[in-house]
């Protein structure tokens, strides 16, 4: 089998792609022209690439926020249908089966959505996330709701997730992406702290409805400009979209990923299994994704504990709860400097590393989330608890809030950095499980806190999730101490050494 373009290993004839059969002539397997060719998204202008990355961010935010952009608006919702919190929260259902919708949409649909291309996948699940927001604006009683949520959610871990996407596609090299895939994940949590605080604004003047009415505007709006400048970045779908062409024109041309295709029931099969059995067979993983999942489920018990505590302490209405959010949306975007250390001390551990010279450790990605947990997280929940009085300022717990939202960004970034690293011939399946779990706890987590809030009250209901998060803060102690040692007892951690160890070699 001959190819077209630069090096390339010969590809086995089995599944081959339809219409072409053993005794088909040999046809050509196109790849790249050479390693400068303009088409690869690693050879993009640096422009361009930042135009992109900045598309998918925008992406990101607009979109995550739709998970908690409702929130402020539960006690009109609740009254119009007869809904009640008395007893248990009710009406967070809506949150809860959105955050379900993403974790199935994670695991099933999301690895299947690499065959359409990232741009038409996009576009394509963008239209359809627009269609679901309509019944939830005209929605006649609460199960509608929940289940229009339900798929919508689904459609936003696609377009959210997008932008990680992108950012692997046109960023070749740990340190090219390290600016472009920290921004992605500071993006990602904003977008879900900040969604309280421009629902707030929304529901102060307008009815619940006009929260999903108002989406629908800005949604659309922004569909011609993803139409415009989004644009394919996935390097096997260029190519692919290259033999087509060369097709009509005669030739026969196929592209690797099209003679080497898998079908869509064996790649729904390797998607779930790996992700669910590496998450139940490595402990580090296990305990990284309870960790991060943690952090995410912290982020939307905000939602609901915040309007408690002020609520009860200054008498503020849910606009005026959500306003003060905001707080831990600005603490993660101050969080992304402490990414930018980490990788600094990453980077810089690669004169150190004797057990694959010249490579950097994988524990270094870990330093800056001690801070991040024991100090941001855990500290900040400590001062969001225990300055939950009424003759305190606002201001005092708000500053806790900021500090949880700086240290979640830390954490969540050094774990994804972490994953990515030390499982990285099996990352996709490796981070698949953390953003199963991290759904997960988004779902379930926050039904909890009114009645922790309730019954505990607001100081050591805060201070129980300060606990929480200090314990599983000892988890990065752990692995910088004995990392290596743990990494060479898992047989996927031992597999990623051994490429690592190679790539050196080689460069």
């Amino acid at each position: 089998m001959r190819t077209i373009g630069d090096e390339h290993k010969p590809t086995d004839r089995a599944d081959l792609p339809a219409g072409l059969s053993e005794n088909s002539s040999e046809p050509d397997l196109i790849d790249w022209h050479g390693l400068d060719d303009p088409e690869n998204p690693y050879n993009w202008p640096l422009r361009k690439k930042w135009t992109n990355s900045a598309v998918g961010y925008l992406a990101t935010f607009t979109t995550i926020m739709n998970g908690t952009l409702i929130t402020v608006a539960h006690e009109a919702i609740n009254e119009e249908f007869h809904i009640s919190d008395a007893r248990f929260p009710n009406s967070y259902w809506p949150v809860t089966s959105w955050a379900l919708g993403g974790a199935l949409s994670s695991l099933i649909v999301l690895p299947v959505m690499e065959d359409f291309g990232i741009r038409s996948g996009f576009l394509g699940t963008y239209i359809v996330f627009m269609c679901f927001i309509i019944p939830q604006a005209l929605a006649q009683n609460f199960a509608t709701l929940i289940i229009t949520r339900f798929f919508s959610g689904g459609c936003v871990s696609v377009l959210a997730n997008t932008a990680a996407s992108l950012v692997s596609n046109v960023w070749e090299g740990d340190r090219a992406r390290t600016v472009p895939l920290s921004l992605f994940v500071t993006v990602f949590l904003a977008g879900s702290s900040a969604g309280p605080v421009i629902g707030g604004v929304i529901y102060e003047y307008l009815s619940w409805r006009w929260i999903s009415y108002m989406q629908l505007i800005w949604y659309g709006a922004l569909f011609p400009v993803y139409w415009i400048w989004f644009q394919e970045s996935r390097g096997t779908k260029i190519l692919q979209n290259r033999a087509e062409m060369l097709r009509k024109a005669g030739k026969q041309v196929f592209t690797a990923s099209e003679v080497n295709h898998t079908t869509l029931l064996q790649k729904l099969g390797h998607s779930i299994k790996r992700p669910l059995r590496m998450l139940f067979t490595e402990p580090v993983l296990f305990v990284f994704t309870l960790w991060s999942s943690f952090m995410i489920g912290t982020v939307y018990v905000f939602t609901q504990s915040v309007e408690q505590v002020f609520a009860g302490l200054y008498g503020w209405t849910p606009s005026q709860a959500g306003y003060v959010q905001a707080a831990i949306a600005i603490g993660e975007c101050v969080g992304w400097t402490g990414a930018l250390v980490s990788a600094r001390l990453y980077f810089a551990s690669a004169s150190r590393n004797l057990e694959a010279p010249g490579t950097p450790v994988p524990e270094a990605r870990l330093y800056m989330s001690l801070v991040g947990g024991f100090v941001g997280v855990s500290g900040g929940m400590f001062v969001y608890g225990w300055t939950s009085y009424p003759f305190l300022p606002w201001i005092a717990p708000t500053i806790g809030l900021f500090m949880v939202g700086a240290g979640i960004n830390v954490v969540v970034i050094a774990i994804a950095d972490y994953v990515v690293d030390a499982y990285s011939k099996y990352a996709g399946s490796a981070i698949a499980a953390v953003v199963l779990g991290e759904n997960t706890f988004a779902a379930f987590l926050p039904l909890a806190a009114q009645s922790m809030y309730t019954n505990l009250g607001f100081r050591w209901a805060s201070t129980l999730l300060a606990f929480l998060a200090l314990v599983l803060a000892f988890a990065p102690v752990c692995i910088i101490i004995w990392g290596r040692q743990i990494r060479a007892r898992s047989p996927f951690m031992k597999d990623a050494m051994v490429e690592r160890s190679i790539q050196a070699t080689t460069v």
